[in-house]
């Protein structure tokens, strides 16, 4: 079941339309129009208890141009690229700069912080929004649309797609951070994780992949084997000095261009949840919360703290449209951009 209401209204008189897919085991989704996010995921516990997994707010302009980008997608390329600059068939592109030297999520006016129009189709929610050529230095016109559904078996399947008038470069994710044991509930640090990925991108201090990728074994970044998620996150080691914490892209393991593949698992103890994470995007950035001190006021009334819920982002790497041996970001005319990412939880 899928019901709708007026949530909020933007400064400009833009309507955020709030959505709530229910399974019939009363688990449920909701979604907002602003940045088309994912506002709440609620799902039984070891004990059936139900539960928001999902770090948000109260109220809808609480997400407007909110500092961790809770639930939203960023665009038209989500994460960094360097020093707001890329070079497409020839010409450079200048972007905004809004992360210290490198332009971050679409820049400050990105897709998250836009208000798409949106629609109940069947059993899912689909939201497009429309980026003008030109918009924040991108060259092309660009439709991108999510389509969200919610299954039987609590299941969140997005499907992003996206086409342009002209050769541009696009990277869509979702920013969706989670707390397996219930929002408000704390840190996240002894959450298990576990990544189907042997290989990071090692950074300069400002986040921008350097060089080759690198192996993680031997390294605090190694996911491969499940272990908590604070066992060495304090750990001196460059990347955790340079995000505080975990803020780094890994490579997924076997993964083929337009094929499910699992990319992280999660559990948390206290609750017995457990989240895998499966997608059709080459790579998988995770973030550790590091700097979620100041930004608003949960859902459950409370503040949050650094490391109270962690980002799984399934994207193409980070300053792909500067570096030809990542996989590519360029989308021109005539191509569809299409990507899959896949949340199921169960206990």
């Amino acid at each position: 079941m899928i019901t709708q209401k007026i949530w909020g209204e933007t400064p400009d008189g833009k309507q955020i339309v709030l959505y709530t897919l229910t399974n019939k085991s009363g688990a449920y989704v909701q979604l907002s129009s602003l940045g088309a996010g994912i506002v709440s995921i609620v799902v039984p516990d070891k004990d059936g208890k139900l539960s928001d997994v999902v770090m948000g707010y109260p109220n809808a302009m609480d997400y407007y141009a909110d500092g961790p980008c809770a639930g939203k997608i960023p665009g038209r390329f989500a994460n960094r690229i360097a020093k707001g600059r890329f070079t497409l068939d020839g010409k450079q592109y200048t972007l905004p700069v809004n992360n210290g030297p490198n332009h971050l999520h679409g820049g400050p006016q990105g897709f998250q912080n836009q208000v798409w129009e949106s629609r109940i189709n069947g059993e899912s929610v689909q939201f497009l929004y429309y980026s003008e050529d030109g918009e924040a230095g991108y060259p092309g016109n660009l439709k991108a649309m999510a389509q969200y559904s919610w299954g039987e078996d609590n299941s969140l399947k997005l499907i992003l797609t996206a086409e342009a008038d002209a050769p541009t470069v696009v990277n869509l994710t979702n920013h969706v951070y989670f707390n397996l044991d219930g929002d408000g509930s704390g840190s996240v640090l002894d959450h298990k994780l576990e990544l189907n990925a042997s290989s990071y991108l090692p950074t300069d201090e400002s986040l921008i992949p350097q060089g080759e990728p690198a192996d993680v074994a031997g390294t605090p970044m190694d996911f491969v084997e499940a272990k908590r998620i604070g066992q060495d996150i304090q750990a001196d080691f460059p990347a955790l000095k340079y995000g505080k914490g975990y803020d780094n892209c890994y490579l997924i393991d076997g993964a083929i261009p337009g094929q499910l593949s699992t990319a992280a698992q999660l559990w948390a103890a206290k609750s017995g949840r457990h989240l895998e994470v499966l997608t059709t995007q080459p790579a998988v950035q995770i973030y550790t919360g590091n700097w979620l001190e100041g930004c608003p006021v949960g859902k459950s009334g409370k503040p949050y703290h650094d490391y109270d819920a962690v980002a799984i982002e399934c994207q193409r790497c980070p300053d792909s449209p500067n570096r030809e041996d990542f996989p590519s970001a360029v989308l021109r005319p005539g191509e569809v951009y299409q990507e899959a990412i896949i949340w199921s939880f169960d206990a």
